[in-house]
């Protein structure tokens, strides 16, 4: 019972730190002057079309350094782990969600399988995202800064989870794709609507 109340506290706050990051609004914005004595800074691959939305996680980031293919190296792995970081918590409010609405015997032994299968499918579906922008900049200093956006196609993802579970004996037995893939889908429309 403890493990289940820490499984639902982790996922919460997982949740919370995942809606503060995206409670960005979609409505089109007056500019805002910066206040004084700070100068307003443009960061490029980033605002709202590079927003995770129900079609595509999406994750940017930048990285610096003195040499060019190292700074494109680091903004594309922080990028990748804040990708990584997003589906992970989406997929256990889904798995929630899923075992919520569908009755199974040894509930919490599923759940724990469906979030191991989900951590491998993460993993590999990573490898397949792609890159939605790069921008190169030199500073002042002579480093070089690479901007990235990435992002990931739901439908593959939930594609490649579904043939693993598929592939899993003892997870078929209870696994009800449409229903799993519904409880997703409506994840993703609510990520949307942040």
């Amino acid at each position: 019972m403890r493990k289940i109340t820490n499984m639902r506290n982790t996922i919460l706050v997982g949740l919370l730190v995942l809606s503060a990051a995206s409670c960005r609004s979609k409505k089109e914005e007056k500019p805002v002057d910066a206040p004084k004595g700070e100068t307003k800074v443009e960061v490029l691959c980033s605002g709202p079309k590079y927003f995770t939305d129900k079609d595509f996680f999406r994750a940017n980031s930048v990285g610096e350094s003195p040499d060019q293919a190292n700074s494109k190296r680091m903004a594309l792995s922080n990028a990748r782990l804040e990708l990584a970081g997003q589906i992970e918590v989406t997929l256990k409010a889904v798995i929630d969600n899923y075992f919520n609405d569908v009755n199974s015997a040894g509930k919490q032994e599923y759940i724990a399988k469906y979030e191991g299968l989900s951590r491998e499918v993460i993993n590999q579906s990573i490898s397949g995202t792609k890159t939605i922008c790069e921008e190169l900049t030199k500073t002042a200093t002579g480093k070089y800064k690479t901007y990235i956006a990435i992002e990931l196609n739901n439908s593959a993802l939930l594609n490649t989870l579904n043939n693993r579970i598929s592939a899993d004996d003892r997870l078929k037995v209870d696994y009800n794709y449409e229903k799993f893939k519904e409880t997703f889908y409506k994840e993703m429309e609510e990520m949307g609507n942040k």
